[in-house]
């Protein structure tokens, strides 16, 4: 029977006692992790937030009674006085391993049904058993280590941005649907019958319209909502860090940000140096695959064409004379010895992948050239290809043909899982760094249209303008990410400011005008008042907080996170809602 916690206050946490306190007394609060009875004496491990203390019961017969009675996960009042432990029974796992707590009170604060998994941070339970009762996977150390972490970066995020004199200031939730509408969720309107709301993808509009109002350093953490397809790195809601600064420079918006991770970072113990390193689009598509590139390692891809280009290998000669076609690969130090079972896999991977095929080149430690084009392209021209790689005694060459973008994204796959089979993610290593001058605009052939690769209210780079209506595939943007280990934790621009230009953008868009002023007309007006040159970034506090908590899915470091289905396992939703609400939504005809 659970009895009344009374005039108990809690004199400590579970994770704050020290050899120093031995000899005091101390109230905790908790609930048992792990009970070990042995008769005449009974050890309860009891937890809290901070930590795990050592409870001993013993002596009173009474106590001792009561005390097994306690089961896993019930809570549980102690009070006692702290006692050294024994050398041979020191816990250094522990953080209060040197101590422990001699119960002279106990209370059962609350019993509890045994839970569906052991709370402790091993546990092999699937994750949708740990998502139906997330109220007890968020018991376990690692969980909330993940939450505390989060919300250390939150506060370093607002002290940080309060002090580079930025004003945090709330957006609309219920706003108006966008070009972009299919991924927005929308709200029925209860006293606009036939019309909605949307929740919002981004605050992007008002943060602008917030600098045409003067405000000059905008910051918001905001919730944002966006119905696509998900992965471990994305959430039908999630949250994000939204910026936007007047009067800004590329360069401006790269100093405020650099500044406020290395702040973040050091949340975990880490000194990131600055500047980061800025990469062109281009050159990551080319040497790394991705226009997020994983910088941990290296593994770059090199191009080898020209070792081909009056090759006897059909093949690759026939790619080398292609327009558009090139010859790529990457070195693996010390790969020669690579096993032919490991280079059949990676082929396979590779194939699974896009690529059509993957050929090997190993230059031996004695200087053998084997490949597994030897004979349809002879030595000379495989050793050459080795030389332009950059390859040395002992390594492998893994070489693939066809057209350029889609070659290195193909081998930008197997270069990912290649410095996994190298063992070169570790998790506390961070590379960090920008890429710079996206295209401004991408071809849609389904809808044989331009689409903008960010949003239609980035400014093109001014050197690219006059290229808008002759050549709009070749312009570039005035657009930035932040790459984090390659994941993307953060994009930004710099933004239209001028009306004329804007209107420009939406023609090429295919956005009529009368369209442009249904969904934006508010927006166009304003940018006839004055509006300042600006720009801005929005990072993803999921993805950010992930990345440095060690974790491979933002599910762990969010409280009450969707599965991959956008279904809440532990409440039951989406779910239906009855005739009634329907009716009262106009979603319904009424009878």
């Amino acid at each position: 029977m659970a009895e009344p916690l009374g005039d108990w206050q809690r004199t400590h946490t579970c994770g704050a006692l020290r050899e120093a306190d031995v000899g005091r007394e101390a109230i905790l609060l908790g609930w048992a992790h792990r009970v070990r009875d042995l008769g005449s004496l009974l050890f309860i491990d009891l937890r809290d937030r901070d930590g795990i203390t050592q409870i001993v019961v013993r002596d009173d017969e009474s106590r001792l009674e009561r005390a097994k009675e306690i089961r896993s996960e019930y809570v549980v009042g102690v009070r006692g006085t702290v006692q050294r432990r024994s050398a041979e029974t020191r816990n250094p796992k522990l953080a209060t391993g040197d101590i422990e707590i001699v119960a002279a009170e106990i209370r059962i604060l609350n019993e509890a049904r045994t839970p569906p998994f052991s709370i402790a941070d091993d546990t092999t339970v699937s994750e949708d058993i740990r998502l139906r009762y997330r109220y007890l996977d968020l018991r376990r150390p690692a969980m909330q280590a993940n939450l505390r972490l989060r919300h250390r970066i939150a506060q370093a995020i607002r002290r940080y941005f309060d002090a580079q004199g930025f004003c945090e200031i709330e957006t609309p939730v219920l706003t108006k649907s966008t070009p972009e509408g299919a991924r927005d969720y929308l709200v029925p309107s209860r006293v606009h019958p036939g019309e909605f709301y949307a929740l919002p993808q981004s605050p992007q509009l008002f943060k602008q319209l917030l600098m045409i109002a003067g405000i000059d350093r905008y910051v918001q953490i905001v919730r944002c909502f966006r119905d696509e397809d998900l992965r471990a790195d994305r959430q039908p809601e999630f949250t994000q860090v939204d910026v936007e600064i007047s009067f800004a420079t590329r360069d401006i918006v790269f100093g405020v940000v650099e500044g406020l991770m290395q702040g973040v970072f050091t949340e975990i113990g880490v000194d990131l140096p600055v500047p980061f390193q800025r990469v062109p689009y281009a050159e990551a598509i080319t040497r790394y695959g991705s226009d997020k590139p994983d910088l941990r390692f290296g593994l770059p891809i090199e191009d080898v064409t020209e070792a081909f280009r009056d090759s006897s290998f059909d093949v690759f000669r026939a790619a080398a004379d292609r327009p558009g076609d090139v010859i790529r690969g990457i070195v693996v130090k010390d790969g020669a010895r690579y096993s032919r079972r490991e280079l059949d896999e990676l082929a396979d991977q590779a194939k699974q992948g896009g690529l059509q095929a993957l050929v090997t080149a190993k230059l031996t430690a004695d200087g053998t050239v084997q490949s597994s084009a030897l004979k349809a392209a002879g030595e000379a021209t495989i050793r050459a290809a080795l030389q332009q790689a950059g390859g040395k005694a002992g390594d492998l060459l893994l070489m693939a043909a066809g057209p350029a973008d889609a070659t290195s994204k193909g081998l930008g796959a197997l270069r990912l899982i290649l410095a996994k089979k190298e063992g070169l993610l570790a998790r506390d290593k961070f590379a960090i760094e920008w890429i710079v001058d996206f295209p401004l605009l991408e071809w849609n052939p389904e809808e044989h249209r331009w689409d903008a690769v960010q949003h239609p209210f980035t400014a093109p780079l001014d050197e690219d303008v006059d290229r808008l209506e002759t050549d709009p595939g070749s312009v570039r943007g005035r657009i930035y990410d932040l790459v984090l280990n390659g994941w993307e934790i953060a994009g930004g621009s710099i933004r239209i400011h001028d009306a004329a230009m804007q209107k420009r953008i939406f023609r090429l868009l295919n956005i009529s005008d009368e369209e442009a002023r249904l969904r934006f007309g508010f927006f166009l007006e304003a940018l006839e008042y004055g509006t300042p040159p600006h720009g801005g970034i929005a990072f993803g506090l999921d993805r950010m907080t992930a990345l440095l908590a060690g974790e491979t899915s933002i599910r762990e470091v969010i409280a009450f996170p969707k599965t991959a289905a956008a279904v809440d396992l532990m409440a039951g939703a989406p779910s239906p809602v009855s005739d009634r609400q329907l009716r009262e939504l106009h979603l319904l005809n009424r009878r």
